[in-house]
């Protein structure tokens, strides 16, 4: 059986970026006794308040339920298929929320790509300061908005696990092997499709 401690997880990179960015990764195995490090998380929120934003409308929202919580377990129930295996571990479940419309109607199309840039901002800073984040798609959305009582144009787009790293040994034999199978994406060159 091996650990995720004894697994280098940094990224193979083409070219050099900081090593906060090639070492971030997204594990399943959250320590599940761990309590969060409250000054730790909001550094991240933090982080992801201080994202640039369209006309620096800040088009998210965060729910953030501790593990222990009712509101975790709500969170936890609205998960789909295996992330329902290993997420309830996360000390903190949190639902980001894209605010789709103003108050008064307007469509904010930027929202999604700005909720985008403030996850990543908590991820980055979550990572730097010994956290661990594994952002999720797979939930049912009408779920969260109905215990969340959200009005319509705001629209749960991803759930993220947060808190301390595990052992891969915790989980399920076919995601232990997700957890320690290595690092690729695709090159570069095929990533950017003109340049000049």
């Amino acid at each position: 059986m091996t650990t995720t401690a004894t697994v280098s997880r940094t990224a193979p990179t083409e070219h050099d970026v900081l090593d906060v960015l090639a070492g971030r990764w997204s594990p399943r195995a959250f320590d599940a006794q761990a309590p969060i490090d409250e000054a730790k998380l909001a550094s991240a929120l933090e982080a992801a308040r201080w994202t640039p934003s369209a006309n620096n409308t800040q088009p998210w929202r965060f729910i953030v339920a501790r593990r222990g919580s009712a509101l975790h377990d709500q969170i936890h129930a609205a998960l789909m298929g295996f992330n329902q295996v290993w997420a309830g571990n996360a000390a903190v479940l949190i639902v980001a929320v894209a605010e789709t419309a103003d108050a008064q109607g307007t469509p904010m199309t930027h929202a999604v790509y700005d909720l985008g840039q403030a996850v990543a901002h908590l991820s980055v800073q979550a990572h730097h300061d010994g956290l661990v984040v594994h952002q999720m798609s797979g939930f049912v959305a009408e779920q969260i908005r109905e215990f969340a009582d959200l009005e319509e144009r705001f629209a749960p787009t991803t759930v993220i696990a947060l808190g301390e790293l595990g052992d891969a040994g915790t989980l399920p034999e076919p995601l232990q092997e997700r957890e320690v199978a290595p690092r690729v994406r695709r090159s570069l060159d095929e990533t950017v499709l003109l340049s000049a």
